[in-house]
């Protein structure tokens, strides 16, 4: 089972490569082997290496620079995967896409289900929501969605690593450290997203063999930690545990803020809590409540 792995240098990638099974031979890709913007360079890396599955963990992620950078954003989230999947879809390979909570409004105020319509508020979420449509599209049932949001982990650029360096700074300084407390979601440690992404592609290669008796998966999946927070809470905890760890001295007094407060030039959904129900069971995978993922990611980088 060859896959291969774009994005493989960011927060997603890192996890996804240090946690592969055994038994798959994996065909790991960073911007400077294949850059994004290039959909012919896509399409003719996939030809040439003929995976059986692509896993498309890159992104175009710049929230507020997308509303700038539209044509950008285009090319990595739309234009990239559709080169992929056209290339599967002749060679009989399969796809699984990583997308977004942001291609949700936020607007209903309760857990988004796999299978609502989206209705992205910008560029970035829109980008995305069209990436999965072309997927979807050139795949049929050989394409898989993956939605998530709120991801972190030990390396890349993420909330917990700016927040553990601004507790550490407003601590010093005696300045309150200011995190919006009515944006509402779920923290998604990389580890565990990376976890869902090997059982989707193993659970489609169980049934693939055994197609007569497997049940078919989920065209689309919602992934992630368990329980439900603000950015508030998690600035919260992130201090908290960070402190209990040693890896921090102090914690800074954290102050409620509103997104009013804290304008963007992008709009960002005010809930956008997914319903990973159904996806849990399908994978078979239980879930950590995101505070005991947090305080597993902290303890790594105390450790280190």
């Amino acid at each position: 089972m060859r896959v291969l792995v774009t994005g493989a240098k960011g927060q997603l990638g890192q996890a996804l490569i240090n946690s592969f099974p055994e038994e798959f031979e994996v065909i790991a890709c960073g911007r400077s082997e294949l850059d994004l913007v290039d959909a012919t360079a896509c399409h003719e890396f996939v030809e040439r290496h003929r995976p059986d599955w692509v896993l498309n963990a890159a992104a175009y992620t710049a929230v507020d620079r997308a509303e700038h950078e539209q044509k950008l954003a285009h090319a990595v989230n739309v234009a990239a995967p559709a080169a992929f999947a056209a290339v599967l879809a002749r060679t009989g390979g399969r796809m699984l896409q990583v997308s977004t909570d942001f291609v949700f409004d936020g607007s209903q105020g309760s857990p988004y289900q796999t299978q609502q319509p989206v209705a992205p508020l910008g560029v970035y979420g829109a980008s995305k929501a069209a990436g999965e449509l072309e997927v979807q599209s050139a795949l049929g049932d050989h394409a898989y969605v993956l939605r998530t949001g709120w991801v972190y982990g030990p390396v890349g650029s993420n909330f917990l690593l700016s927040m553990l360096r601004l507790h550490a700074l407003k601590a010093a300084s005696g300045e309150p450290l200011s995190v919006v407390a009515d944006q509402v979601g779920c923290p998604t440690s990389a580890a565990g997203l990376a976890a869902a992404c090997w059982r989707v592609i193993v659970r489609g290669r169980q049934l693939s063999s055994d197609s007569k008796h497997g049940q078919p998966l989920l065209p689309i999946f919602h992934w992630s930690d368990a329980g439900v927070a603000s950015w508030y809470d998690f600035a919260i905890a992130i201090g908290e545990l960070a402190v209990a760890a040693g890896l921090l001295q102090q914690s800074a007094f954290v102050q409620p803020i509103t997104t009013a407060d804290y304008p963007t030039l992008a709009r960002r959904p005010s809930y956008s809590l997914l319903d990973c129900s159904s996806s849990w069971d399908s994978l078979g995978l239980e879930p950590k409540h995101w505070r005991e993922a947090l305080q597993s990611v902290i303890a790594e980088l105390a450790a280190r």
